[in-house]
């Protein structure tokens, strides 16, 4: 198993540094052979969401991991999320409800709010509203406070251990912190090479709340994600083929993935890289036995593309960049 290194969460719970992102995908069979692949290889943080339509999958094949002795449910990080559509007071418990039957689990190590707005649902489809001009309906704008109070409640039941926020903006961050009795623990955003989030991380750090870098690697995958919505392919950056990033690379002996993963580990963030393929998922674990150095980091460091450098946007949803609690800039 893979060394690892771990951040500090309340209540003396850790969590590690470094972890496997997972994604909707119609192939169940392969989705369970990633999970397989990467508990193999010492993955023990699984990040996941009722959003993405794998709980089930994921659940199954830590049953069967737990049931065969090779692991304990303690040895096992395992964040889910609130989906957009349960982004209401009324729909926190029985959507954390639904993930925990989906997971097979009695608990959760993280529960976050996947987006800072709430769209309408249709009970009985169990659809999003869409309106006439073909945008999704959403629930106006957000009550963080009220939502946040429920996600306390989550706590207090002892249906996660810890509980954080996802895409949500430092404003938006400093409402909940306003109102909190339990302060989040963490906050996922998007952070690689060329979107670096250095004001909102800095914010994050300063505040005691750990950070997870979701597409850590630039989401090479993001335009299939993209074409089964419907929608048209966007150009994405190829920070794996970077030259700056191919030269510290090959000074190390390590692969461009491993070198900008660590580079995320040594500003103190938890990556959460997705891969489906086992040399892979090997590969971007095994980022613990060499470190970068000063020059390295500068070199990186200067990558940086600020908000040029963004791969998820979320305007594949129509219309919701005219709501007041749009996260995105520009």
């Amino acid at each position: 198993m893979a060394a690892n290194i771990f951040l500090d969460l309340p209540g003396g719970l850790k969590m590690p540094a470094l972890g496997i992102g997972t994604w909707q995908s119609k192939d169940e069979t392969e989705t369970a052979a990633a999970i397989n692949a990467a508990l193999d290889a010492g993955y023990r943080h699984i990040d996941t969401a009722y959003r993405y339509e794998n709980e089930k999958i994921i659940g199954k094949v830590l049953k069967e991991w737990f049931a065969s002795g090779k692991l304990k449910r303690e040895d096992v990080f395992i964040t889910t999320k609130l989906p957009l559509h349960a982004v209401h007071p009324d729909r926190v418990e029985p959507f954390m409800k639904k993930s925990l039957k989906n997971l097979g689990l009695d608990y959760v190590d993280l529960y976050l709010i996947h987006f800072p707005i709430g769209f309408k649902y249709d009970e009985g489809t169990e659809k999003l509203k869409i309106n006439e001009k073909g945008e999704i309906e959403t629930e106006g704008k957000t009550d963080h406070a009220a939502i946040w109070k429920k996600m306390e409640e989550q706590v207090d039941a002892g249906r996660a251990k810890t509980i954080g926020l996802s895409n949500y903006t430092i404003a938006q961050i400093q409402t909940v912190l306003k109102s909190a009795r339990i302060k989040p623990a963490n906050l996922q955003v998007e952070i690689h090479v060329y979107f670096q989030q250095h004001p909102l991380v800095d914010f994050c750090h300063k505040n005691g709340i750990t950070v997870v870098a979701y597409s850590p690697l630039g989401s090479p995958g993001y335009n299939k994600f993209l074409k089964n919505m419907g929608q048209e392919p966007k150009e994405l950056p190829d920070i794996l083929a970077d030259p700056v990033v191919g030269k510290i690379a090959k000074k190390h002996s390590k692969t461009p993935a491993q070198v900008v993963l660590r580079f995320l580990i040594q500003r103190g963030l938890a990556p959460i890289p997705k891969s489906v393929t086992p040399k892979r998922l090997q590969e971007n674990i095994n980022v613990f036995d060499f470190a970068l150095d000063d020059g390295d980091f500068k070199e990186l460091l200067k990558l940086d593309l600020g908000e040029k450098g963004r791969v998820c946007d979320f305007k594949l949803f129509k219309g919701i960049q005219n709501h007041p609690d749009f996260p995105v800039k520009g």
